[in-house]
Order: C-alpha cells, then structure tokens, then sequence
C-alpha cells in the first residue's frame, strides 16, 4: 500500500469545481507495474478535461503535479503508511464541532477499533455515519487489487462518506483504520432527523459529499468500462454512468495498447466488448443499463401490491420537484425515470439564470440535491425504470414499466407525466453512421472529454445550444455554433449571447444548416449552406453537437390522453376543448368511438369511469393525471418553470383526491394542520 495524497493531487481532482464546472480530471494513479502504465497515461487523458490543457488543469500549479502521484512506480506492499492528515484545500473535509458531534453521539455508538479494521468497504453499502474521534483513518480506492492507493486521510473530528451515502448506492472507497482509534456510529435515519433540526450541518454535510463524489470521478476512481469509442454499446453505458453521476473511467480499445492484456486477465477477448470490471471481483460483458444499476447499488422499480398516492414519472426538474413537495406533505411518492435523474436539465454544464444561485450551478448538481432532498421526505426514486404504459383502472392508474426485460405495474391514485423532451435528429445524408459515436444530443463531461484538441462544431439557437457552446469551447480548439436564425437574440439569453460574443474560440455562423456531414470511420467535417444565399462551405468537425427543436416523450401514453399536433400532452381548457371535440366527432358518426373516448369514459375492464369535474390548469384529458415540464403543450421551457409547475400540480392534485374522497386526501390536510 502507498500514501500519495498531498495538496497537489487533491488540487487535481478539485481544479474543475474551482475552475468553472469540468468535474474530472487526471485520474488514473494505479501503484501497479510497468505494463499498467501506458493504460494510466492513457486513463488521464481519457478523464483529464483537455488532456492536461483545460482550465482544470490550468488551475494546478506545476510543482504540486510534479508532487502527485508517479504511476510508474512499483507498489511496495510491505510500507507504512504515511498517516500525515490530507490538507482540507476546499473544504471538503471540515470538522465537526464538539456540540455537533455530541448530538450525533446522544443517538449514536461509540466503538473502538484497531489498526487494519475495515470500516466502509467498496462496493458495498453502508448504513451508517462514521464520525472519526480518536486515531486516523485511511480511505483507499481499489483496496485489495493491484490499483489501490490510498487517497486521502482523515484525523478526529472529520467525518467519511460522499454522494452514496446519502443516495443509498454502495461504497465507492474503503475506509481502514490506520492505527487504533474510536469512531462514533449513527445510523442514516438518525443522521436525517438530526439534520431537520440542525440545517446548518445538513447543508454542510450535503455540500461536502457533492466535493468527494467529483473528487472520485477526477481520480478516476470506480468501475472501469473497457470498448472502443466506435461502439454504440460503450457509448450507451458511458452515458448512462455519467448521467448518474457514477464514478468510473473509459478504457479505450482504439487508444489503449494494453488494454487487450487487461481483458486477457479476466478470460475475455476484445469481441466480448464493451465490459465492466470492478475490483477484480465483478465483471459484467456488455450489461444492460439495468444490469449495471443493479451492480453499483441504484434501486430498481419492483411490483408490488402497495397503491401509491402519486406516481411521477420522469425525474427532471419538474418531476423532482412534484417528488419533493407530495413527499413533504406525507403522500406515498414513487418516482420513475428510464435514465437518470436531472432529464435534459441534468445535461447543461452550468444554469446561470436560475434563482439563487448566483454563481450558477450545474444541472447534475442541482439534480442531486433535489434527489437528496425527495429522499429526505421518503420518496422512493428509481432509475433506470422506462413507463411504458399507462392504464386507467377505476378511480386508479396502472403504470407499467420495462425494468430490463421484465415489466414492473404500479398502482397509484394520481400520475404526474414529467417525462420531458428530446432534441430532434438532425436529418442530413450520413449522419446516422456517426450518431453515438461523434454526434451528440447533449454536452456533459463524458462528451466534452473526446473534444480535447478536436474542432467541435453545434447546431442550434436556443439556450441549450449556447451553454453547450461556451462549456466546449473551454475545452475545444475552436467550436462553430451553426444557427438557422440571422440573430441569436430570436431565441437565446442576452447573458450567453454576450460570453459567446466575447469567447475566442467560437464562431458564430448565423442563418446557416447543416447540409452534409463527412468522414469514412469518424467524423472529420460538416458541410454548411447561407440560407440567404445558398453558397456552400466546409468546416472541420471532428464532434458535432445537435440542439435543435424538441420532440416529446410522449409514445408510452398511445391514446390515453390528449395530446396536440406535435404529440405534446394537453392540459387544462385545451385538454376539455379535445375532448369535446372527440365527444362531438364520436356523436356525429354515430356508434363509432375513438380509442381516445374509450380510455377517457372506461376502466381497463370496460368498466364506466365517474364523470370528471372540472379540469385543473395542469390536469390532463384524464382526472388525476397531470404534466408539467417540457412534455406540456405550452410550457414555458425553462427550469424555474418546470420546478413550479411540478409544485403546483401537487396542490391541484390534492383537490382532485379530496374530491374523490381518497384517504390520501386526509393524511395530506393532518399534515397541514387542517
């Protein structure tokens, strides 16, 4: 075992939260044998955000890389430890103060330990929170392989833990004792309560998990994935782990001259491609989305015979937030989403105009702290869960849901559909060879690390297109924003019309489109056409990011309820308007009755549903069934507006189950003191 933290390397895993929003850096600092050696340079290529030339990396003085980690070196298995405390740079490790910890200790347990003592183990969950009291404590990636390092230690007072601990995912560190000590045990729910009373250490304890977890993705720490760039299956589960905010690398078969010697290990050749390895223990070959959640600990949707009293489906803002404010007023909340919590929002390198924070925060955070708080009020979130269906049954919904291959049914007496919307495919010859591969329809750190050094080009005029501009050109040699509008002033903010002005390494090119794309095995140009003058011209591209209309994730709801010309859901008057305009056309021809008609008026039984009252702003052409978000016709298409729709549907849906009578009716006025 080899101590190597030291200010310089934490420096290097916290440069990008200091340095404007790039959350990975040089990672792989494996103590392993000159053969791993060429997979750790190419590892810290792979997760540094420009390979060593990014703000983050400008952010670490030379002296303190020169102090890190020298992945060259030959473990020695039989060193001390050094016990030297990691320096707390960024406050990533404040201490607890003696009142704090005394509140924690009046429901906890002290216990003593001993030098070598395993106390959170990798890969496993854990339910408690450990306070350090007496002695030091070793936290240690890939602890029990050839990879393990230690990467930081803590003295009394500091606490352990990061993001899954407070998200119910296994262990992404080992922590050890390293010498005889005592720490203090508390369990999570009494941990939760404590810190309802005592919002300050909440808040801390919140922020500083966030640090640790961006800390263990800029070390490269986690499962590794090992494919080739070029596979739609590495891209899938690259996506999905970066998406959740997991920490893990990308081995690549295209770069990575030993990695075929890795696969070797484990009895596997490049054709098993993609494949996750973990620990040396578990090793996965091209697992299904499902699969790998279920590995590292995310809960996965399960039939039961519970009824729900809301069901959201979706986990964007909108759908957080209506998580958020049913689960605090005591109504059983379950929420599905078929990727990742954050929908499109958890995508954006950084929201600046959203109230409160000044500075801006990134869509991933925003979407963590608003999954922390929904579990903070006992919402059950799961992910990856996709609805397929939805079924009126009574005075209940039924919703289906394809958990991996199996299709999970929940019962609940209101819907929430907060299921948002994609952008558009860009329609031009050729582009379908290079979709998942070097065209994109989001700009997060796991695309932004195949940009180093490579000429990026985006498509687009709206918000969405401009922070994914600003956010690549941090990191790109020089981004083209290709936009139909002779003005980005039709549909984008002054505050990035003004940065992208302003930046030099983008280039705005104004009523133009994509006419062609070029490349034999990847990506290499775009061909662009004036659409004011039709002259064609070629520019170098060796990514291109698409943001251009949006497209509903509406084809799960067939005909159950309303939906416009565009496919977005109806609510409201526009809702009873269709529906009026189904009943009248049904009258008119007689006997004949449409598929929409049907499901509004029966159960799936054939049984009569009860007439419906009033519809409410949000509620659908179905009674207790309400959208908000991007996936409403109308919405205005912001994440403020997202967030207060989902809040305001919960108050329009308590009326709707006081209406009915609901017994969830009576539990949400005791909780309002009614």
């Amino acid at each position: 075992m080899t101590v190597g933290w030291g200010a310089g390397q934490e420096e290097l895993a916290m440069g990008a939260i200091a340095g404007g929003g790039v959350l990975v850096q040089a990672t792989s600092r494996s103590r392993m044998s000159e053969r791993r050696s060429t997979t750790d340079q190419n590892l810290r290529r792979e997760h540094g955000a420009t390979d060593g030339e990014g703000p983050a990396a400008a952010a670490t003085p030379t002296s303190a890389r020169r102090d890190a980690f020298d992945p060259t070196e030959t473990p020695d298995r039989t060193e001390t430890p050094d016990l030297t405390e990691t320096p707390d740079l960024y406050g990533a490790y404040p201490r607890l103060s003696d009142d704090q910890i005394a509140t924690l200790a009046a429901r906890g347990e002290r216990r003593q330990v001993r030098a070598g003592e395993v106390l959170v183990r990798e890969g496993e969950r854990t339910e408690e929170f450990l306070v350090i009291l007496r002695g030091k404590v070793l936290v240690i990636t890939g602890y029990g392989t050839d990879e393990e390092r230690v990467v930081r230690v803590h003295g009394p007072g500091r606490y352990l833990g990061e993001l899954g601990l407070l998200e119910g995912q296994v262990s992404f560190f080992t922590a050890i004792a390293g010498e005889d000590g005592e720490i203090l045990a508390v369990p999570l729910d009494v941990l939760r309560e404590v810190t309802n009373r005592d919002a300050g250490l909440g808040d801390e304890i919140v922020r500083t998990c966030f640090q640790r977890r961006s800390m263990l993705i800029g070390l490269g720490a986690g499962f590794r994935i090992i494919g080739s760039r070029y596979s739609p299956d590495s891209r899938r589960l690259r996506e999905f782990a970066a998406r959740n905010r997991m920490p893990h690398r990308f081995v690549d078969l295209e770069q990575d001259r030993e990695a075929e010697q890795v696969l070797r290990a484990v009895g596997l050749t490049p054709q098993d491609t993609p494949v996750v390895i973990w620990r040396d223990t578990l090793v996965l070959r091209n697992p299904s989305n499902i699969e790998l959640a279920q590995a590292i600990g995310l809960p996965v949707g399960r039939s039961d015979t519970s009824v729900r009293d809301v069901l959201v489906i979706g986990a964007g803002p909108g759908g957080l937030a209506a998580a958020v404010y049913a689960a605090s007023e005591g109504m059983a909340t379950t929420v599905f989403d078929s990727v990742a919590t954050g929908g499109q929002a958890g995508t954006s390198s950084r929201i600046e105009n959203y109230l409160g924070f000044p500075a801006g925060i990134s869509g991933a955070e925003l979407a963590d702290r608003a999954a922390i708080q929904a579990h903070k009020f006992g919402a059950e979130i799961n992910v990856p869960a996709e609805a397929v269906a939805l079924v009126p049954d009574g005075d209940l919904y039924v919703v289906r849901c394809d958990t991996g291959g199996s299709h999970t049914e929940i019962v609940s007496r209101t819907v929430v559909i907060a299921t948002g919307a994609r952008y558009r495919r860009l329609d031009v010859p050729g582009i379908d060879r290079f979709e998942g591969t070097d065209v994109h329809y989001a700009a997060t750190v796991m695309e932004a690390r195949l940009c180093a050094s490579r000429p990026v080009a985006v498509v687009g005029g709206g918000n969405s297109a401009g922070q994914a501009t600003i956010f690549l050109a941090d990191i790109a040699p020089v981004v083209h924003l290709v936009v139909r509008e002779d003005d980005l002033a039709a549909n984008m903010s002054r505050y990035l019309i003004d940065r992208i002005m302003r930046h030099p390494r983008i280039f705005v090119v104004p009523h133009t489109e994509v006419q062609q794309v070029q490349g034999d095995d990847s990506l290499r140009a775009v061909v662009l056409r004036d659409k004011h003058t039709g002259e064609q011209r070629t520019v170098p591209a060796e990514a291109l990011f698409v943001f251009i209309g949006a497209k509903p994730c509406t084809g799960w709801l067939a005909d159950t309820v309303a939906l416009d010309d565009r496919g977005f859901v109806l609510t409201g008057t526009d809702a009873e308007e269709a529906m009026t305009r189904t009943t009248t056309a049904t009258s008119a021809a007689g006997n004949a009755t449409t598929a929409a008609t049907t499901a509004a008026t029966t159960t799936r039984d054939g049984a009569p549903r009860r007439p419906d009252c009033r519809t409410n702003m949000l509620e659908t052409s179905q009674p207790g069934v309400f959208a908000v978000g991007d996936v409403r016709s109308g919405t205005v298409r912001r994440v403020a507006s997202a967030v207060g729709e989902g809040a305001t549907a919960i108050r329009m849906l308590y009326a709707y189950l006081e209406s009915t009578g609901s017994p969830a009716s009576v539990t949400f006025r005791r909780s309002r003191g009614g």
